[in-house]
């Protein structure tokens, strides 16, 4: 009932990308996650096959891939690839603004022998003046979760590049520290509850790649797993979590400009137990 569970932005077509993408099919067959929900995925036809179609292919996984916005002669998005089998997909448009990049969620059901539960990724607004747009679009990432209800005894995911430090009231509001718009809502942080004290950044200065947008603030924890509240049950516990992707091959390549981070999750609660 312990699903490991992996979230990547892949930094679309840039630095050696092509490189970057063999590193990551190489680290996550040594891996073997269950899930990897990724973010910054790009096809461009004719010349960038879908990105995440050439993981999945390569880690022999199921795979559904959802255009944010298109631009260079073809789209980027989001990606969830699974070991389990995808029954049903669905996806929501964030808030955005003219001047801003489009930006959606992402929503998978997969099949386990249990039965069906539901994971989403998302990656929000970027710019460190944001914070106003992404609290909207972290309201309506919580509205369509809870639109997709998994049963009552298995948890459902959600991860993703929230491009927003855990002191932000966006990533509070989702950890049940705040309010927006009058609402309330509350997901576990999977690195926060096994590592305290642990700044846990997946954008640092540590990785060159992160040079390319040298404007933006440095050494922030920008990528988290969320999980639902625990169940009496045990659905939902986060048994681990941590960073991965964070060292170069011997050459010198890294797998993205942000570090990956991976949980190991029980989806179902026993149904053994009592309380």
């Amino acid at each position: 009932m312990t699903l490991t569970v992996v979230t990547l932005n892949i930094w679309q077509e840039q630095g050696p990308w092509e490189q970057r993408l063999r590193l990551i099919a190489l680290r996550m067959q040594s891996l073997r996650p269950d899930l990897i929900c990724l973010q910054e995925v790009r096809e461009v036809p004719g010349s960038i096959p879908n990105q995440a179609a050439t993981l999945a292919a390569a880690l022999g996984m199921e795979q559904t891939f959802e255009p944010a916005q298109d631009w260079g002669g073809g789209d980027e998005g989001l990606a969830i690839l699974s070991r389990l089998p995808i029954e049903q997909r669905d996806f929501c448009e964030l808030p955005f603004t003219a001047n801003r990049s489009r930006r959606v969620c992402l929503g998978a059901a997969l099949r386990h022998a249990r039965g069906l539960f539901w994971v989403f990724t998302t990656h929000l607004a970027f710019r460190l003046a944001d914070g106003a747009l992404r609290e909207r679009q972290v309201l309506e990432v919580d509205r369509f979760v809870r639109s997709h209800p998994s049963p009552d005894t298995a948890a459902a995911l959600l991860t993703g590049d929230f491009n927003a430090p855990p002191d932000a009231d966006e990533i509070r509001y989702l950890r049940g520290l705040t309010s927006l718009d009058g609402q309330r809502t509350y997901y576990q942080d999977a690195f926060a509850l096994c590592n305290p004290g642990i700044a846990g950044h997946t954008w640092t200065s540590e990785n060159p790649y992160t040079k390319a947008l040298g404007w933006l603030e440095p050494d922030r924890r920008l990528d988290y797993i969320f999980v639902t509240p625990m169940t009496r049950l045990g659905a939902g516990q986060v048994r681990s979590c941590r960073l991965i992707c964070t060292e170069p091959d011997p050459g010198g390549i890294y797998c993205s400009d942000h570090y990956g981070v991976l949980a190991e999750i029980q989806l179902f609660g026993d149904p053994g137990g009592g309380g």
